[in-house]
């Protein structure tokens, strides 16, 4: 997107309903070791920014009820996140123009722009000597002695530790893809009178989910409005969900005006802590960092801090508390019900791939999945461009389905996706799509 979307992210320690959801699965223990290690990095990034001249602002984080039965969400969060040692007040009422039963706020929390935070990262890190590449694919590593990564070209370089911050691990030792969930949200920035953009950040405590505020820009403020996330590859229309946000934004702030609309892919874990580690079977040598739930500023800081400081064998107490934890039965049954949603995905995915045999060339900007004999086949144009894949994943062989905003093949099963034209873009597959005669 660029910085002209004035992407603006949210370093909070209060995260919607998160600490009374964290709270189900694991002990008031471990939830306040990760509201302190949270604590932390939101600690850190502030330092850093403010040592190398990023901007950063400070807004009340607010999680609010949008309809009367979710008051009671209000009330739990609002126990949690002072048993977890947050400073929060509830509000019964809020000055905003949006439906709104009240809020649990969280004074003097952090939203700036991560391009900015990225670009001074680097130069640092080249300052330092050590080098940064894009658009080079990690494909493997192997474990035998020195870590060895290969890249998708064939390159082999050699690493003492090596780290997997891949969204998805592109590895499946640990079989976490089987233990996260795959989210794909929505956000759109609108130009809007300065006096009706809220002055802190708000998230619903329920669903359909709404978050609402604002990005600085040179001349004035954007109105930022996201939400409606929904399980990857896992909607009819992901169109349908871009627009309800544009509907909803224009029944609340009549006479905004987009400017950018952008989505983002997030990974929950089955107990709703990131796993921030040794990867199983690493040697102690390869490490991995995932399943953030949409709050990976604060908590990517976190997970950068413990693995450095895991390597120099220094880690703080509160990793030595989450690395020990065990999951109650409340989480092994979400990993359950997990799989049973991507047992079900894949059995749609199927099913909808024998509707359709041979599928006619679509009209631009679409996508269809359907049969060449038993070879479930997608067919998709995209600026002039037909192409025609195999819709498999090749990851573990999921259905793939069509999103028609981003214009991609997604898998439904562990969140996968690929270009129109079969290229890979995220994991935890590594590999393109096989390609087929086109205009078939």
């Amino acid at each position: 997107i660029g910085h002209t979307a004035n992407l603006h992210v949210v370093a909070s320690l209060l995260q919607g309903t998160k600490n009374y959801r964290m709270l189900g699965y694991q002990s008031e223990k471990v939830t306040r070791a990760y509201v302190e290690g949270n604590r932390e990095g939101q600690k850190w990034l502030l330092t850093f920014c403010d040592d190398h001249g990023v901007p950063v602002q400070l807004r009340d984080a607010v999680t609010y009820a949008s309809s009367a039965d979710q008051r009671s969400a209000l009330d739990r969060e609002l126990r949690a996140t002072r048993a977890v040692g947050l400073d929060t007040r509830l509000v019964d009422s809020l000055d905003v123009p949006f439906p709104q039963y009240g809020g649990v706020v969280l004074t003097d929390q952090v939203q700036l722009d991560p391009l900015d935070v990225l670009a001074a990262l680097v130069e640092q890190i080249r300052s330092h000597g050590g080098s940064v590449h894009q658009r080079r694919r990690v494909v493997k590593v192997s474990y035998a002695g020195d870590r060895t990564v290969t890249l998708e070209d064939g390159t082999s370089l050699r690493a003492e530790h090596v780290v997997l911050a891949t969204g998805s691990p592109i590895l499946d030792r640990g079989l976490y893809f089987a233990k996260l969930e795959a989210q794909r949200s929505y956000v759109l920035s609108f130009e809007a009178p300065d006096d009706v953009i809220p002055d802190a950040m708000y998230l619903s405590a329920g669903t359909p989910s709404r978050s609402v505020r604002d990005a600085p820009r040179n001349n004035g403020r954007l109105l930022l409005v996201g939400g409606n996330g929904h399980g990857v590859g896992r909607t009819s229309s992901e169109r349908v969900q871009v627009d309800d946000l544009r509907e909803w934004t224009a029944r609340h702030f009549p006479g905004a005006v987009e400017t950018h609309a952008w989505s983002a892919q997030d990974y929950r874990s089955h107990d709703s802590f990131p796993y921030v580690g040794a990867l199983p079977r690493g040697g102690g040598r390869v490490f991995v960092a995932t399943g953030f739930d949409k709050w990976g500023m604060a908590s990517g800081v976190m997970a950068g801090r413990s693995i450095s400081a895991q390597i120099l064998d220094q880690p703080p107490s509160w990793q030595r508390v989450m690395g020990r934890r065990v999951t109650r039965p409340s989480g092994m049954a979400h990993v359950v019900l997990t799989n049973a949603k991507v047992g079900l995905a894949a059995t749609r995915s199927a099913a909808a791939g024998e509707l359709q045999t041979a599928p006619e060339k679509p009209a631009d900007g679409e996508g269809k999945v359907g049969r060449r004999g038993i070879v479930p086949t997608g067919v998709a144009t995209v600026d002039g461009e037909t192409c025609a894949v195999r819709a498999i994943c090749t990851h573990l062989g999921g259905v793939l389905t069509w999103n028609d905003n981003e214009r991609t093949w997604d898998c439904p099963l562990h969140g996968s996706r690929f270009k129109a034209d079969g290229a890979v873009i995220e994991g935890p597959a590594v590999r393109d799509l096989h390609r087929l005669n086109e205009g078939a």
